[in-house]
């Protein structure tokens, strides 16, 4: 029985962690992006994601409530995020078109 409450204890730690990314994740996107990717607004997935968070803070992995946190972040990370990181350029990495030099893009002179 102890193996079985070490692994339930860290499967309720990742569903913190992947709730506390998605709802840092959240706060850091733009408000204008969320309306622009037509998804809910900026405070609606910061009070869900908020309210997944703490639910999977004070609430054993067994109770429902945690499970319903879970499918509501994994539905910000399988569709919102996308949506809100193709309108903004794909995140970190962004790539130029083949014609771009190191100062912006070359137009041929012109």
């Amino acid at each position: 029985m102890q193996g079985f409450n070490g692994f339930m204890w860290l499967l309720s730690m990742a569903l913190t962690v992947y709730c506390c990314f998605a709802l840092i994740d959240a706060a850091t996107r733009r408000e204008d992006a969320y309306r622009a990717a037509d998804k809910k607004t900026k405070p609606f997935w910061l009070i869900i994601l908020g309210i997944a968070f703490v639910v999977s803070v004070l609430f054993p992995i067994l109770s429902f409530l945690p499970i319903i946190g879970l499918i509501a972040t994994i539905v910000y990370m399988v569709d919102v995020r996308p949506a809100l990181r193709g309108l903004s350029g794909g995140g970190r990495s962004r790539r130029g078109s083949s014609s771009d030099g190191p100062y912006g893009p070359y137009n041929g002179g012109r």
